[in-house]
């Protein structure tokens, strides 16, 4: 699915459907797909031998059977551990999925927001860089127009900015509402401005609107924060619960 398809206001599957089953597994981001959502979010960082592989935390120990850090794990050894059975047992066996896992099951189905992580930038910016490994893929699967990519680091937004083409960027802040936020996201060309819920109000939302930005609130999960946000004129909502409101078009809806 095209960004430039999408209706708005977006209901965003945070780490797919995480309210009942395991966050960033497959089965949460089939089940957010069946859902009828139009966009689905995951976090990507590197494994010790440089694969893109979507887990949030930095470290194993809360979502998967293994311990210490991503990192320090080749994309083999991960894919021998179980990040399942730590929801409740239903979900044992399910594995870490890779970024092309993903994107090939969400593929024609609805687009994807890319969590850059912000430890697996590298200033030296290497050929693997995570940030050109996600561009390379989003290029040789023809992905680049169904997809937004975003981050916390702002420097990892800016090397994709100055690649051609560019894909959708969006930053994501916490505990900022300063005009400076405007500022980065002019200097990179971003798309949109994903900022904790708690940091909105209507002028800052009509504050980015004037720049042209789209304005996505994360993580809310219930009906009435949800309607509260899209009141105020947010374009979406991350949630963990993509059924808890229905606040307009799903997919299968005569989206294309």
């Amino acid at each position: 699915m095209k960004i430039d398809g999408l209706r708005y206001p977006l209901i965003i599957a945070h780490r797919g459907y995480s309210a009942k089953y395991p966050e960033n597994t497959l089965i949460a981001f089939e089940k957010a797909l069946e859902s009828g959502v139009q966009m689905i979010e995951l976090d990507v960082t590197l494994t010790r031998d440089r694969k893109p592989v979507v887990i949030h935390d930095e470290t194993l120990d809360r979502t998967t059977s293994g311990r210490g850090r991503v990192a320090d794990y080749t994309l083999a050894e991960l894919k021998m551990l179980d990040a399942g059975a730590w929801f409740t047992d239903r979900f044992s066996g399910e594995p870490i999925p890779t970024l092309t896992e993903v994107l090939a099951l969400a593929a024609g189905r609805a687009a994807v927001n890319i969590e850059i992580k912000p430890e697996a930038y590298d200033p030296r910016h290497p050929a693997d860089a995570i940030e050109r490994q996600v561009w390379n893929l989003l290029r040789h699967q023809q992905l680049m127009k169904d997809v937004l990519v975003s981050s916390f680091e702002a420097r990892i937004l800016a090397e994709l900015g100055r690649m051609t083409p560019k894909p959708a960027l969006g930053l994501l802040t916490e505990g900022r509402t300063d005009t400076r936020i405007f500022d980065t996201c002019q200097k990179i060309g971003a798309f949109s401005w994903n900022a904790l819920h708690r940091d909105l109000n209507r002028a800052r939302i009509e504050s980015a609107h004037d720049l042209g930005l789209k304005v996505f609130a994360y993580t809310v999960n219930t009906p009435d924060d949800i309607l509260a946000l899209i009141d105020m004129g947010v374009d979406g909502i991350y949630t963990d619960e993509p059924m808890v409101v229905d606040i307009g078009p799903r997919c299968g809806d005569g989206i294309s």
